[in-house]
């Protein structure tokens, strides 16, 4: 069976990580980009266009030409900045290591998802390319929605509560969500259906990790838009690799 899952990840993360890379360069990173704009000084949020002198030298980000063209200029920010050669170098390394980074997480995303689908075999359950769909929606909402409830996509420039404590809570929302929707899926009594209730909501009645206020320095409706689109994306790669996935794994008959 270790075969046939491995064929079935790699498959799969490999789709999920190109659609991750292409919608994430279309729709998200210019946001993030933004949001720098702001982090520096570059930008200031109800304040006009700060000096170029107030940004700190250790601004490495490049900003998008194309945002100015489609309407983000954003107090003419962008002629504080110098687009010589060393940072157009410096913008295709971040963008190579983004994508990099997107081929990891979602081969790794790819492993645990196939990794389900060798549990639920165990038990009689046949996965074709529908049921990986819905396998990967609901790792959607495992691993990204429902954490996003309490802890929302951050914005550079957004204040957190402590790292570790974001983290537990984090792998405690994603692993109760996932075993929730597990019960709900194939469970047959009350009993079950009564446990998945009481694990999706737990998380939540705990609470995530917060701050005692609000703080930040981009605009509420910058991040509002980032966080969207992050969900958005992540639910649109979600679902192409759980079909993918389902697909290698139904045609991939045991011997």
């Amino acid at each position: 069976m270790f075969p046939k899952m491995l064929t079935s990840a790699i498959g799969a993360g490999v789709a999920a990580w190109l659609l991750a890379a292409v919608l994430h360069f279309a729709f998200v990173q210019k946001y993030i980009l933004l949001g720098e704009e702001y982090e520096t000084g570059a930008a200031v949020h109800f304040g006009g266009v700060a000096p170029a002198t107030e940004a700190p030298a250790t601004a490495e980000h490049s900003h998008d030409d194309a945002a100015a063209e489609e309407g983000h200029s954003h107090d003419g920010a962008e002629a504080a900045h110098d687009h010589g050669d060393g940072e157009e170098v410096s913008t295709v390394t971040r963008n190579l290591w983004t994508t990099v980074f997107f081929g990891l997480v979602y081969v790794a995303y790819a492993l645990i998802l196939v990794a389900g689908f060798g549990l639920a075999r165990v038990y009689g359950k046949v996965i074709t390319a529908r049921e990986g769909l819905l396998w990967g929606i609901a790792g959607f909402a495992a691993f990204q929605l429902a954490p996003a409830m309490g802890l929302a996509p951050e914005l550079p420039g957004t204040l957190a509560a402590d790292l570790g404590e974001r983290q537990v809570w984090w792998w405690g929302t994603a692993a109760s969500t996932a075993v929730a929707l597990g019960l709900l899926g194939y469970g047959r009594s009350l009993v079950t259906a009564a446990l998945a209730v009481v694990l999706l909501a737990a998380p939540h009645v705990i609470g995530a990790p917060e701050l005692e206020g609000f703080h930040g320095v981009a605009p509420p409706e910058v991040s509002a838009a980032f966080a969207a689109r992050v969900l958005g994306v992540g639910l649109a790669v979600w679902a192409l690799m759980g079909w993918v996935a389902g697909h290698l794994w139904a045609a991939d008959k045991p011997a």
